[in-house]
């Protein structure tokens, strides 16, 4: 024997022994797989290196009218910053100047990593809130052993390292498993704990109670001290005023005169910087001949750039911090992430959010070297950039140089500032970030369930703190989405047939299946499917979370609507399975006529269209309930399989034990053409029915036989004509398939050519596996239900 014959036996030898033999259909095998996924090396790390700064692809292109818009929107979000960023380092329980530091680093940074145009980072109220707990919760435990800047900056450092991290190694995709509803519902409950921590500021009460307390609390307080409110709340009542009707008196004019709606536009967004700057002035001049003063001041701001140096981070330190890290990370990439696709929808781009988080991780991780604290994406300022018409994330480099001539030029004036009006600037701003009642009712309109998790997050927010706000969306999505995949709704299904509205547009009628319980078509009547068959429409992948619930609705469903094949009535007690002791006495003759009536179980149709992925575990089901279901019938039964989209569900299936068998006599596979040589025919199929033949020849398509085995056409969308519907009744199931297919006008549909006389086909399924259906109808039709009974 030679050497060649050796080595093929032996390796057919270690085929069977691994189980597989000669007669295994052809799968997709895995190294023919990873061979086409593995992209070429050099090609790869390049783009990879080049998707690390974006502005390589616009920089080169920019222009003169590009940097007309990017001046404008920069220099207007730059004026709306300095305000902001004072106020939000208060907040986070900082000096001013570090509002500032981070505002500038933060600009900068972006406008050489960003996807985006229109974001702008800097200090937001959330991430500042949030920053000001860890201080308080680190200050609490460790006293005066680490300030206030050190700690803001570590954690700057720390979370921009992760989120970096994330960015780098292409993990953005995790952000996706949090919903809409979970976001807005902490973001909601943190703009109500921001807005209620500041109003005791605006009316002078702060330094009368605890106002980092639960939301609640805060609240009641600052109504019982409402009568020890002093000469602040003049300031800041009446600067929220100012900031309102400003808003809606420019927004006013802008609907009612149009030609001046730029010029309001701008009137309106300058709004936080005017504010600040009256009061500013009006604070001064009743403070500036008093030895003390009179109202609550910002103090002052030292000018430039004093606290350059790296962060300190020791292992105390991040001990201290650690436990506040992940809702710490969280806020950082999920405000930024959400932001920036919101305005990559609105303004016609897509962001790449790996990029983004690289991004927000280096802003964060550069800026501690100037003592900023974390900053990401602001919502506000944003909407603001985008309107006033930024072109390039270039805006960015103009914003930043407003920031720094603030910082060295007008530094000394932010002393007579009234923390007040800083405190009404706050609510102000964070009064937008608060779900209006239509949006919230939309979630609930959507989906109840998302609803539950919007408002629980907004009350642990509210009751408690915005970090068990947090825990709790988290967890709850987490609890729904792994719910909906161990528990899918699918559907156990029967025939509707539909035709046109109107007769005369010449199409014929067709079938369609839906759920025989669902009550969305409750006005319409589902036909059951035939006698001995149970058809299920899986509606998400089957996998080891659902796969066991699957088979228990497969095999309870067979119990249910068809007979046991074996006769048990007449076995006595002692001969029952222990399991199945049978009905009792009085009720077994009623039970058994009623079983009898029911029909012997032919086949399982299984739509697998929706199903994207299959595993070791849902095979075994699938495995699992066909042993059971053909003890149940004492005989086989064929699970046939439509929709199958995957390859490697084809291949799971078949190495299952499914898809391989012997087809009846009389079906035949259906062929698609290998060459379209009538393409004017495929871009417009015509409603005549004598072009549906010449279409066949034109396009290549033939079968070898009707698929009901009698040479009549059966085209997939195919049905009978309503007005022979009153004559099917009572025919038996098999007919329920095998109904002529007819046109509206009743006329029969003409039979498909043979394939030797048409053009060169292709198989569109293999003939090895003829239990695969691409369809429900083509499934129907290959079943042998002749011998119902």
């Amino acid at each position: 024997m030679s050497p060649t014959l050796d080595s093929r036996s032996l390796k057919t030898r270690v085929k069977n022994y691994f189980g597989h033999t000669e007669e295994t259909p052809e799968t997709i095998s895995v190294a023919g797989w990873a061979k086409s996924k593995t992209p070429a090396l050099g090609p790869s790390v390049k783009t990879y290196v080049l998707s690390l700064f974006p502005f390589i692809q616009w920089a080169p292109r920019y222009n003169l009218t590009w940097l007309f818009g990017d001046l404008v929107a920069g220099i207007t979000v730059g004026m709306v910053l300095v305000p902001q960023s004072l106020s939000y380092a208060k907040i986070a329980l900082l000096a001013p100047e570090y509002g500032l530091y981070s505002s500038f680093i933060g600009v900068l940074t972006y406008a050489f990593f960003a996807t985006s145009k229109d974001v702008s980072i800097g200090p937001v109220a959330v991430m500042s809130l949030e920053t000001g707990n860890i201080i308080s919760d680190v200050m609490d435990k460790y006293g005066d052993l680490y300030s206030a800047p050190v700690i803001a900056t570590a954690l700057a450092f720390i979370c921009g390292f992760i989120v970096l991290g994330i960015g780098l190694l292409r993990l953005g995709w995790l952000v996706e498993f949090i919903p809409q509803p979970a976001v807005s519902g902490f973001m909601t409950g943190s703009a109500l704990n921001i807005a209620a921590g500041q109003f005791p500021g605006l009316l002078g009460t702060s330094k009368l109670f605890n106002t980092r307390a639960a939301t609640y609390k805060v609240i009641i307080n600052t109504l019982k001290h409402l009568p020890q409110s002093n000469l602040d709340a003049a300031f800041g009542v009446s600067a929220l005023a100012l900031l309102y009707f400003i808003k809606w008196g420019f927004g006013k004019l802008q609907t009612k005169y149009p030609r001046y709606a730029r010029l309001a536009f701008f009137g309106q967004c300058l709004r936080h910087a005017f504010v600040i700057i009256i009061f500013t002035i009006i604070s001064w001049r009743i403070n500036i001949h008093h030895k003390k003063a009179r109202i609550s001041l910002v103090g002052a701001v030292p000018s430039g750039l004093r606290h350059v140096g790296r962060p300190r981070i020791d292992g105390e330190l991040l001990a201290a911090i650690g436990p506040h890290i992940p809702v710490a990370t969280i806020i950082l990439l999920l405000e930024h992430i959400s932001i920036a696709k919101s305005f990559g929808r609105l303004n016609g781009y897509k962001i790449n959010p790996n990029q983004e988080l690289i991004a927000i991780g280096v802003n964060n991780t550069l800026g501690t070297l100037f003592s900023a604290y974390p900053s990401t994406g602001s919502f506000s300022r944003s909407a603001l950039k985008s309107k006033a018409g930024v072109r390039t994330p270039a805006a960015g480099i103009a914003t930043g140089v407003v920031v720094i001539v603030a910082l060295y030029a007008v530094a000394p004036a932010f002393y007579w500032i009234p923390n007040a009006t800083l405190s009404a600037l706050i609510i102000h701003a964070v009064a937008d970030l608060v779900a209006s009642p239509k949006h919230s009712y939309a979630f609930w309109r959507v989906s109840p369930i998302e609803y539950v998790i919007f408002v629980g997050a907004v009350l642990w927010s509210v009751f408690y703190t915005i970090e068990s706000g947090i825990y709790w969306s988290l967890a709850t999505s987490v609890v729904l989405l792994l719910l909906r995949i161990a528990r899918p709704k699918g559907h156990f299904l029967g025939r509707v047939r539909i035709r046109p509205e109107s007769i005369e547009s010449g199409h014929q009628i067709r079938d369609v299946y839906l759920p025989l319980d669902e009550e969305g078509h409750r006005d319409i009547e589902v036909e059951s499917p035939p006698a001995g068959v149970v058809i299920y429409r899986f509606e998400e992948s089957f996998l080891y979370p659902n796969a066991s619930y699957i088979n228990d609705l497969l095999t309870e469903r067979v119990r249910s609507t068809t007979r046991r094949g074996k006769d048990f009535s007449g076995i006595a007690a002692g001969d029952r399975p222990w399991n199945d002791p049978g009905p009792k006495p009085k009720e077994a003759h009623a039970i058994y006529e009623a079983e009898k009536a029911k029909p012997r179980l032919r086949a399982v149709v299984l739509d697998f269209t929706a199903v994207a992925n299959l595993d070791t575990t849902g095979v075994q089901n699938l495995i699992d309930t066909r042993v059971a279901v053909e003890k149940w019938a004492d005989g086989p039964v064929e699970f046939h399989f439509c929709g199958i989209l995957s390859p490697w569900i084809r291949r799971a299936l078949i190495a299952g034990g499914f898809g391989t068998g012997t087809a009846r006599a009389g079906t035949a596979l259906e062929v698609a053409p290998a060459v379209i040589e009538n393409l004017e025919n495929v871009a417009s199929p015509s409603a005549d029915r004598e072009r549906y033949a010449n279409d066949e020849e034109a396009f290549g398509f033939a079968s070898a036989a009707g698929k009901n085995g009698s040479g009549s056409s059966t085209p997939p969308s195919g049905g009978a004509s309503f007005d022979d519907e009153k004559a099917t009744e009572g025919r038996s199931s098999s007919e329920w398939r095998r109904e002529p297919r007819l046109n509206i006008d009743g006329s029969r549909i003409s039979n498909r050519r043979d394939s030797g006389n048409s053009g060169p086909t292709i198989h569109l399924l293999d003939r090895s596996t003829p239990f695969f259906h691409f369809d429900l109808q083509d499934a129907l039709n290959s079943l042998d239900l002749k011998n119902d009974e």
